[in-house]
């Protein structure tokens, strides 16, 4: 009977482990706006603004957490007004290599626009796509995939 108990608090303890765990790490389907949180996969166009934005699978259309981290790019951008960037577009391995450069310019040119949209000169801004040739991770997962699917905002001079 003793034994019955402690398998039962056991059980009990695992359960809850198990479903407190699920609870935390469950993710809406699509959602790409934090995929880099690690320290060491972050990257800066300046300190506390983020260089690089996510999209969707196939997708060029800006999340809502892309808009916001190009809003404070172009902010620092008019702060910064001798500075020009490059935008660097990037797909997931997934594709032939003809529509990945398509699809990472349509990315890279989304980035450019939205950053015109607040008063940045396209003249400042040059567009690149390099497709699934520059994976930042390599690792053909769809997390992987979901690195993989970016734009890159890089400093010029």
């Amino acid at each position: 009977m003793m034994f019955n108990k402690n398998l039962n608090k056991i059980l009990l303890v695992i359960f809850a482990t198990l479903t407190l765990s699920a609870c935390s790490t469950a993710k809406k389907s699509g959602d790409v706006s934090d995929v880099y949180t690690g320290k060491d996969t972050v990257k800066y166009l300046a300190s506390g603004v983020a260089d690089r934005i996510f999209f969707a699978t196939n997708k060029s259309s800006l999340t809502t957490a892309a808009r916001e981290t190009l809003r404070k790019q172009a902010t620092y951008l008019r702060k910064n007004k001798n500075l020009n960037v490059t935008i660097e577009g990037h797909a997931d391995e997934r594709g032939t290599r003809e529509y990945n450069l398509a699809l990472g310019e349509r990315r890279a040119n989304s980035a450019r626009d939205y950053l015109m949209t607040y008063g940045i000169s396209g003249s400042r801004i040059s567009v690149i796509s390099y497709g699934k040739e520059k994976p930042v991770n390599p690792a053909g997962t769809p997390l992987a995939w979901s690195q993989n699917r970016r734009s890159v905002t890089v400093k010029v001079n």
